[in-house]
């Protein structure tokens, strides 16, 4: 939650340098990440592993869950899906950007309903200028905070950051999104497009994939990447035994709640496996691990 309200300002801030629709920003920017799974890309990674061993008719992709949450599972004056307009449902399904170089972005305004479903990850980019302002914040937002993060673990520090590349966008997490700040603005205004400096978006890119390396790939990390898998997989074998044995004997809190959304489902002709990834895929890191601890006592 608190990497959304960072984008969400960070996106704010500079859509309103830009005479950009606020309201379509925020409202872009809080809906991004609703589809992500427990722990992250490491929960979607594990999620769609395991529906490619029991159902390939659908993936699991973090972009396309938030559309459908908004769309068909979260509910709103007791009806399905929130009823938000095609640009918001756009941005949010466009705004993963996975290419590093990625620092021109220009809206794809051609798109239509049937482009929405058939995205895949970062290829295609926002119906507006807005949501590329969102796609772009998103990579502001975590790029500084994931070293502050690794100062913590002592993975990386920004000390340790090339001379030239502390030179080029700052000596600390302030410093570099106040560079990348000013930078989108003065190379975005009065443009058809949102935008870095060559010079400053080859640094962003740079910086990147030092956090690849140093962070992301680091031992801690995969240790993390491992735990996630093994509640992940935990959750979804228990959960898919019920739906098979449909017991009528079991009480516990674990399997009534799950039961409970199962039977609700609001797409009924959907499959277990679908239903059982919606379900997995709307908890949060520590409700998953208190779920898993209860099933199998830890």
């Amino acid at each position: 939650m608190e990497h959304v309200l960072y984008v969400s300002y960070l996106a704010e801030v500079i859509g309103s340098a830009l005479d950009l629709n606020t309201h379509l920003i925020r409202a872009i920017a809080m809906g991004h990440d609703l589809g992500h799974a427990p722990f992250g890309h490491s929960g979607e990674h594990v999620l769609n592993e395991l529906i490619q061993q029991y159902d390939t008719k659908f993936s699991f992709q973090h972009e396309l869950h938030s559309l459908r949450v908004v769309d068909l599972l979260a509910e709103h004056n007791g009806k399905s899906g929130l009823n938000l307009s095609f640009e918001v449902r756009d941005g949010i399904v466009s705004h993963c950007g996975e290419q590093y170089d990625e620092f021109v972005l220009r809206p794809e305004r051609e798109k239509t309903e049937k482009d929405l479903i058939n995205t895949e990850a970062g290829t295609s980019m926002p119906v507006t200028l807005e949501g590329c302002l969102v796609r772009l914040c998103d990579r502001i937002a975590y790029v500084g905070r994931d070293i502050e993060d690794a100062e913590r673990s002592n993975l990386l520090s920004f000390a340790e950051l090339p001379m030239e590349l502390r030179a080029a966008l700052g000596e600390n997490n302030s410093a570099i999104v106040n560079t990348l700040v000013q930078d989108v603005i003065a190379n975005s205004r009065g443009k058809d497009m949102i935008a870095l400096s060559t010079e400053t978006g080859s640094a962003l890119k740079e910086l990147t994939e030092i956090n690849v390396t140093r962070i992301y790939n680091a031992t801690k990390v995969r240790r993390f990447e491992r735990e996630a898998a093994n509640i992940i997989e935990g959750l979804f074998e228990y959960f898919f035994e019920l739906t098979r044995t449909m017991p009528q004997n079991r009480f516990d809190e674990n399997s009534q709640k799950f039961f409970e959304f199962y039977s609700q489902h609001p797409q009924f002709t959907d499959s277990p496996v679908r239903k059982i990834v919606d379900y997995i895929a709307g908890m949060t890191d520590s409700y998953a691990r208190r779920v898993f601890s209860s099933i199998y006592q830890l």
